[in-house]
């Protein structure tokens, strides 16, 4: 194949078939190579694909371990199971309990040994029957708090023991299970109220000590 050149009067030239297939293809590496390699003294060229400028190179850590996940997950069905055979209408919340337990460094069995204590796991006819105390599986402030959801409930109610709320004093960050609970019902008001929660505790999984 000839390629006539026509630059001050030269003498048409003969291009091999591999210097063709090396100059065609020399189009197709620049403008590639251009858009990663700016050109020493040049502007830097725009990117073709613009939305890659903006993905992060650091490393976005997972909040819990796939192990981590997996206890939590067995947990949650420990309470499930638990619940169901009471018939409680609670049974179905496992995932909420162990979540705010976990927020708030509580042992994700408390709240709901302390619904069997307090209204024997919120089965009906077994709520507070204070109409102020709607929403109220754990007979928290004697019955006469309510709340929009049991969801809420759970919620507040761990924030609460959790030492989480800065406007209930008495529960202090990092009290054991038995502490909150002479804080929540005194043995000198209600007689082994915390052993008879612990033990309701250890009936829903006796295989770790109770934190």
């Amino acid at each position: 194949m000839e390629i006539p050149s026509r630059v001050c009067g030269a003498q048409p030239r003969v291009m091999k078939k591999t210097q063709i297939t090396q100059f065609l293809q020399s189009f197709v590496a620049i403008p590639l190579f251009a858009v990663t390699m700016p050109l020493t003294g040049g502007a830097t060229t725009t990117p073709m694909i613009p939305e890659f400028a903006n993905i992060s190179s650091a490393i976005v850590t997972p909040l819990i371990t796939p192990e981590e996940e997996a206890i939590r997950a067995k947990q949650a069905k420990a309470i499930d199971d638990f619940l169901k055979e009471r018939k409680s209408p609670l049974a179905g919340y496992g995932s909420k309990f162990v979540e705010e337990a976990y927020k708030n460094g509580i042992d994700y069995r408390l709240l709901v040994a302390i619904a069997g204590r307090e209204t024997t796991f919120y089965r009906d006819g077994s709520e507070c029957k204070n109409p102020k105390g709607k929403n109220n599986p754990f007979g928290f402030g004697s019955c006469k708090i309510g709340f929009k959801s049991i969801d809420e409930a759970i919620e507040v109610v761990s924030k609460k023991l959790g030492g989480n709320d800065e406007n209930l004093k008495h529960y202090k960050i990092d009290m054991t299970s038995e502490q909150i609970l002479k804080k929540y019902n005194p043995d000198h008001i209600v007689p082994g109220y915390s052993k008879q929660v612990v033990k309701i505790m250890k009936l829903i999984d006796d295989s770790q000590e109770i934190a």
